[in-house]
């Protein structure tokens, strides 16, 4: 009879992943040395016990060349992150600037690499450039999946890497790109860096320092929602910065595989044409024919009309700043980036609750936003309007269609048994909280803005999260790598279906 999982090589791969995690705690160091900061010890001393107990786990499995299986890829997944968590949380426990507890630091790590943004330090404006790096990194590493990161890497090690691609985000189809696993993942990350260095100089060349545009196009393309600053983008008061966000958090909430479709074939008509590359080469046929980004664009833009036309019409602000601020906010909220400029949890009316409710929908699939993803929430309306008409034609053999693209009944059921079991994670926690004794105002938005992994939410965690028990942060820690890896990646672990061989 057979393991379910196999231990040695799921401490083999994750004793490989740490052991290159690591080496995340370099950057920062030389951020310090560069500012001389002086706050470069809590890296070094997390890089040295980071990378031996990677090599504690790997050294005495080394020579195992199992494959890794489906099982050992949701074990890998999980377990990469719950560890990564906590040990990318020394720096901040290590560090006296800060003076977090366990359970802080974890959550401060948690929230970098989930790219959720929430956030319990106070005082951003005056700490070290290297905690600061360090923070803004996180999430850039996050954003795409350091576990993609890995796809590319584990290949070298001789270990497949699907296996843990199917593993991160079950019940959604992804198409391999390329041929090869590794090409995917590689390809992806090209984009992905492509967007940050773009994103950067657009930010430099309209007037942030280098340092914080660098900082900032991290988080930006991360759709994370960390900043420099405690005021975030409102610190540099410019509407040029803040429409240069929106554009790039737009860009960022898209299925990277549309992306790459777009760059791909802009590459085969430079080929054939055998002429140098021009913006006449790019071609956004696949936007306008993919059903999941014209729902996407079309929710935000019915957002800002209503969010911007409330603030008008309240004296709020005046025209042109109802639209700026209308804008910005719903998409730096509904594509789960948590960026602020303005307190938009003190507008009037139910604006703040219906921005809060727009993260429900989050990004698209693929993308690196958060939320429940638009697909979803668009097969949870065409699935009621086909119970609907089902009403009226008993017998009619009606499809929920995507686009043109048929959708079986099975993953209509995954979609439905995702959004029950999300609905009853959300109300556990808020118990939980509730229980802790936080109000319902602040442990709803707290529970809502950290299982959709959008940062700051309303009451207490309006501004961040420094007030929140011990208690209260380790749920809430639950909570974000609840949503990062979708649910059922974590939740498939406690069943005793999942360890019977």
């Amino acid at each position: 009879m057979s393991s379910p999982v196999q231990g040695k090589v799921v401490l083999r791969v994750l004793g490989s992943l740490l052991s290159m995690f690591s080496i995340t705690m370099l950057p920062p160091v030389l951020v310090g040395l560069i500012y001389r900061d002086g706050a470069i010890m809590p890296f070094v001393l997390a890089f040295i016990t980071t990378l031996f107990t990677g090599l504690c786990f790997l050294w005495p499995v080394k020579d195992e060349k199992a494959s890794l299986r489906l099982r050992d890829g949701f074990v890998v997944v999980v377990m990469f992150w719950t560890v990564l968590s906590v040990f990318g949380g020394l720096p901040f426990f290590l560090s006296t600037e800060l003076d977090l507890s366990i359970a802080a630091a974890i959550f401060e790590s948690v929230s970098g690499l989930t790219t959720t943004g929430a956030t319990l330090i106070v005082g951003l404006d005056d700490l070290p450039h290297s905690i600061l790096f360090y923070r803004q990194q996180m999430q850039w590493l996050g954003g795409m999946g350091i576990i993609v990161l890995a796809i590319a890497i584990l290949p070298m090690l001789n270990i497949g890497g699907m296996q843990l691609y199917r593993a991160e985000t079950p019940g959604v189809n992804k198409d391999k790109l390329t041929p090869r696993i590794a090409g995917t993942a590689k390809a992806l990350w090209y984009i992905y860096l492509g967007l940050t260095t773009t994103c950067a100089l657009a930010y430099y060349f309209a007037g942030m320092p280098m340092f914080d545009a660098i900082g900032h196009s991290f988080s930006t393309v991360a759709i994370g929602g960390f900043s420099t600053h405690d005021d975030s983008i409102g610190f540099y008061n410019s509407d040029t910065i803040e429409m240069i966000a929106v554009l790039f958090m737009l860009i960022s909430g898209v299925n990277f595989a549309l992306h790459f479709m777009v760059v791909r074939g802009m590459s085969s008509r430079r080929n054939k044409s055998n002429r140098s590359w021009s913006i006449r080469n790019l071609s956004f046929k696949q936007y306008r024919e993919d059903e999941e980004f014209r729902v996407y664009i079309s929710l935000l833009i019915v957002l800002t009309v209503i969010v911007s036309s409330y603030l008008f019409l309240t004296n709020t602000s005046d025209l042109s700043d109802s639209f700026i601020d209308g804008l910005f906010h719903v998409v730096s909220i509904g594509t789960t980036t948590g960026f602020t400029s303005a307190e938009y949890f003190n507008w009037p009316g139910f604006l703040p609750v219906l921005l809060l409710f727009a993260s429900f929908v989050g990004g698209c699939a693929g993308s690196t936003g958060g939320g429940m993803k638009v697909v979803r929430v668009l097969l949870l309306f065409k699935q009621g309007q086909r119970e609907l008409k089902r009403l009226l034609h008993p017998s009619a053999n009606i499809m929920v269609k995507v686009g043109s693209r048929a959708i079986p009944n099975q993953t209509i059921d995954v979609v439905w048994g995702f959004f029950a079991t999300y609905l009853a994670l959300m109300a556990l926690m808020l118990l939980l909280l509730m229980a802790n004794g936080l109000d319902q105002e602040t442990a709803f938005s707290a529970v809502v803005a950290c299982l959709n992994n959008l940062g700051p939410g309303l009451g207490q965690v309006a501004a961040n999260y420094s007030s929140l028990s011990d208690f209260s942060l380790s749920v809430l820690s639950m909570g974000m790598l609840f949503g990062r890896l979708e649910i059922f990646t974590l939740l498939v672990l406690f069943t005793p279906a999942f360890w019977k061989s």
